[in-house]
């Protein structure tokens, strides 16, 4: 398929990782592209694993299945690395991006032996700093578009701009804070 990234999102019930995967749907969709973007459930529990895909493509895609060899991960909660083996497929010429204050060197002995890229974001920091509550997945949102390289960075905070101000026309307090979140994300973005 010409031109087709996967992504795999793995984060905590919760957290926003699925409504993540599905706004990156939406700014791919925005800027002309083909998306999917969707969740796997297990258990259905506040705190429980979850995964998300997107694949983001030039081209309709008629594939319609998991995604086991993902170009990049995206690792909203830094506990899973303990936990799940979130390199599992990964692509070695893709890249992790992860929420946590360590750098990527720091984190990489925790991968499991994978030897491609490896980014990291503060996610708390940045949300707590823009939003004033902890909201991991605005900030890891930002990351993955950085990462990927999939959208434009800035054509995607003007689209994701648009979006918030339909979403939340009645609360711009809160657009304030979230372009505010993904323009910081984007600068802050380690690797």
């Amino acid at each position: 398929m010409k031109n087709m990234v996967e992504i795999r999102w793995h984060g905590r019930g919760g957290q926003g990782a699925k409504t993540a995967c599905l706004l990156l749907a939406d700014a791919a969709f925005a800027s002309g592209k083909y998306v999917q973007g969707f969740p796997e459930y297990g258990p259905e529990r506040m705190g429980a694993p979850i995964t998300a895909y997107n694949r983001i493509s030039d081209e309709r895609c008629t594939i319609h299945s998991n995604i086991y060899n993902p170009d990049y991960v995206v690792v909203v909660d830094e506990t899973l690395l303990q936990s799940v083996d979130v390199t599992h497929g990964l692509n070695p010429e893709g890249a992790i991006v992860i929420n946590t204050h360590k750098s990527p060197d720091e984190v990489r002995p925790l991968l499991r032996g994978y030897e491609g890229r490896v980014f990291t974001l503060d996610a708390r920091a940045i949300s707590e700093r823009t939003l004033g509550k902890y909201f991991p997945n605005t900030p890891m949102l930002a990351a993955i578009v950085k990462v990927s390289g999939v959208l434009d960075p800035w054509r995607f905070v003007s689209d994701m701009e648009t979006s918030f101000k339909h979403k939340f026309a009645t609360k711009p307090q809160v657009i304030a804070g979230n372009m505010e979140c993904l323009t910081q994300s984007l600068k802050e973005v380690r690797g």
